[in-house]
């Protein structure tokens, strides 16, 4: 068993003790989970470094990861179903989504109108994020940190940097997370480059300009944690500062997290926790971020642990488009969603394609189907994800020319008209995350209607085989899948209406990270 201990920190009667019909009371369990996992294990080789990282006595590497638990106080009460969701950069919010609470996450979610709650689940979430700065809110992961010293060369990092405003100094990580530290402060090849939009081609900033620093009350100081640009990084700029790091982590550690932590809870609990009861069937739930990270545990084919027994029985990823992400290779960032990495990389969809650029054939159930098992996998996404240029992967051959055949085992739905994250009324012009501004004010639909349907159609399949209603997004076939070009020309003929220059649009492109790719290691920036 990969799970090796579980400590509790707290334990208490959640939402004061109310009753959810005839689930009754829940309780909340928070605490830490410790982890040994064997490197050499099949079902642990696609890990990248893993087995770079030290072991114990007896040949595991140990990690950490925060978990907590919501369910009912008596088991036999509930529905002996899991619901696992993956904190969003840390946040817990299935619950909120879920049960509608309108709340921001929290240490303990509200809990709504008891949606989950009656329907007798279970609800686990688990910190697999190594950069979280963990606290009483936010989850996080304790990696394990891989030896590169006996690496010839262990490859460089890099940080994208898009500022909202005028500063000079940038931490050295995505968002406000754990900074990859800089290795030499006075390192000659690492490059700052700027862009004037996404795909725009990159320019050097001069190496006497910037500075592996920061500033403070006191002026300039040195620091491996902080980027320093004289004249400051300009708003609306797109930087990429590539770099050696003396930071190791083995980020990938999360995807097992998520794997074992699941496989106990399912099958094992009763040594660490007793007081769990049986729990026959095993949902997972991602949104965003974690939604892409479900979609990449599907790809590395994990849904089976050391015993060789399946995990999950159903996933459910949430506005997680075509892509993967930055969850698997050496120094990733796992927040990072925009800069072409490993996450843009080929296959998109379930099915085996070929890609018309490289030859290459595989799917994300590739692996999974050899393994034998596969689960249930219902795929939602709002219209935001199309227009990020990587949605219609999923249901389209890679040069987008034909509709292909969605897999037995998923289902794909697209919330026509709606924004990533579900609108509420009244409408805002409210800042988005990282104080950024739409030009427009928000799309006011709430999906979660839609969103809640889905999961109970995922439940009723896996358990009851009731197969959900067939897949609802654009066809080439049909022309309810177009270019985004032929939409825009619609919209140009509105009048006073404002359209995005076509150039400046996010697309994905085939890309070139390196003859060290396919182990993880990448070389910046990639090659188109």
């Amino acid at each position: 068993m990969a799970v090796a201990d579980f400590q509790i920190t707290r334990r208490f009667a959640y939402a004061d003790g109310r009753e959810f019909g005839k689930s009754g009371a829940y309780e909340q369990i928070d605490g830490i989970l410790t982890f040994g996992v064997i490197p050499s294990d099949e079902v642990n080789r696609p890990i990248v470094d893993l087995e770079l990282a030290p072991a114990n006595k007896d040949g595991k590497v140990t990690f950490h990861a925060d978990l907590s638990i919501i369910k009912p106080v008596n088991p036999e009460r509930g529905s002996n179903r899991l619901l696992v969701e993956l904190p969003n950069r840390g946040r817990r919010t299935v619950v909120d989504t879920m049960n509608r609470t309108g709340e921001d996450a929290s240490a303990s979610p509200a809990a709504g109108d008891g949606f989950l709650f009656k329907r007798g689940l279970t609800v686990a979430s688990i910190g697999w994020q190594w950069d979280v700065f963990a606290d009483n809110v936010l989850m996080g992961l304790t990696p394990p940190i891989s030896d590169l010293a006996n690496e010839s060369d262990p490859g460089q990092n890099v940080v994208e940097i898009r500022p909202n405003s005028r500063q000079s100094t940038w931490l050295l990580a995505d968002r406000i997370h754990k900074p990859l530290r800089a290795a030499d402060l006075s390192d000659s090849n690492a490059v700052l480059y700027i862009k004037d939009f996404e795909d725009d081609e990159e320019k050097v900033v001069p190496r006497g300009d910037w500075s592996f620093a920061r500033e403070t009350d006191n002026g300039v100081v040195p620091s491996d944690q902080h980027i320093y640009l004289k004249g400051g990084f300009q708003p609306g700029k797109y930087y990429q500062v590539v770099y050696s790091t003396k930071d190791s982590p083995v980020v990938g550690a999360g995807l097992l997290a998520l794997r074992d932590t699941t496989a106990f809870l399912k099958y094992d609990s009763g040594q660490f926790m007793p007081y769990m009861g049986r729990l026959d069937h095993a949902i997972g739930y991602g949104t965003s971020q974690t939604g892409r990270m479900l979609r990449h545990f599907l790809f590395l084919g994990l849904n089976i642990d050391e015993a060789g027994r399946k995990v999950f029985d159903g996933l459910l990823p949430h506005v997680a488009g075509g892509r993967v992400g930055a969850f698997n290779h050496r120094y990733a960032q796992p927040s990072n969603q925009s800069y072409p990495s490993f996450g843009h990389l080929f296959p998109f969809a379930d099915t085996s394609l070929r890609d018309p650029l490289t030859g290459k054939m595989d799917g994300l159930f590739t692996r999974l189907n050899k393994s034998k098992s596969t689960p249930k996998v219902i795929y939602t996404n709002s219209s935001s994800e199309y227009w990020r240029g990587d949605c219609s992967l999923i249901h389209t051959d890679p040069a987008g020319q034909v509709d292909i055949e969605i897999d037995k085992n998923s289902r794909v739905y697209h919330f026509a008209g709606t924004q990533h994250g579900a609108g509420s009324l009244p409408q805002s012009h409210d800042p988005a995350q990282e104080d950024a501004l739409g030009l427009y004010p928000y799309n006011v639909v709430d999906y979660s209607p839609l969103l809640r349907a889905a999961f109970v159609n995922l439940e009723k399949w896996i358990t009851e085989g009731v197969a959900p209603p067939p897949s609802k997004h654009p066809r080439i076939k049909d022309k309810t899948a177009v270019t985004r070009d032929a939409v825009l020309a619609t919209f140009d003929q509105f009048p006073d209406q404002v359209t995005p220059a076509r150039s400046k649009l996010w697309v994905i492109r085939t890309i070139d990270l390196g003859n060290r790719c396919e182990i993880g290691v990448g070389s910046y920036p990639p090659r188109e």
